[in-house]
């Protein structure tokens, strides 16, 4: 079974800032896509990035393009989600996951993850 636990949430201000982080435990993590989506209240679940096993290739929402950057280091079995030029706008839940395919398959479907961070709450105020 895998947890997959995110951290690294806050208040900041526009223009400023944070790095995201979603520790693994079991050994698929490095077999298997990456992901991460935000959901702000009342709205669906929204794709974020996502970052293949080697990390040779990431996929970005239009939305976050040029300025969030999602990383990975299989030796920690971790992810990472480094936001910088935040926005009002980017305020969300912001939720790692992980895929069922090893491949950027689908990646920017929910329905591709079959597991879970517990969110963690950006908030950028004005």
């Amino acid at each position: 079974q895998v947890q997959l636990v995110d951290s690294g949430g806050g208040l900041v201000q526009a223009g400023g800032s944070l790095r995201l982080s979603c520790a693994a435990s079991g050994p698929t993590f490095s077999s298997r896509t990456m992901g991460w989506f935000r959901q702000a209240p009342g709205q669906e679940r929204e794709f974020v990035a996502s970052i293949v096993p080697s990390a040779v290739a990431t996929m970005y929402a239009d939305s976050v393009k040029g300025r969030f950057t999602i990383s990975r280091d299989n030796a920690k079995n971790t992810a990472y989600l480094q936001m910088s030029s935040l926005k009002p706008e980017d305020t969300a839940v912001y939720i790692c996951a992980l895929s069922k395919y090893e491949g950027p398959f689908k990646a920017r479907v929910p329905e591709t993850y079959n597991y879970w961070g517990q969110g963690t709450q950006v908030t950028v105020s004005l």
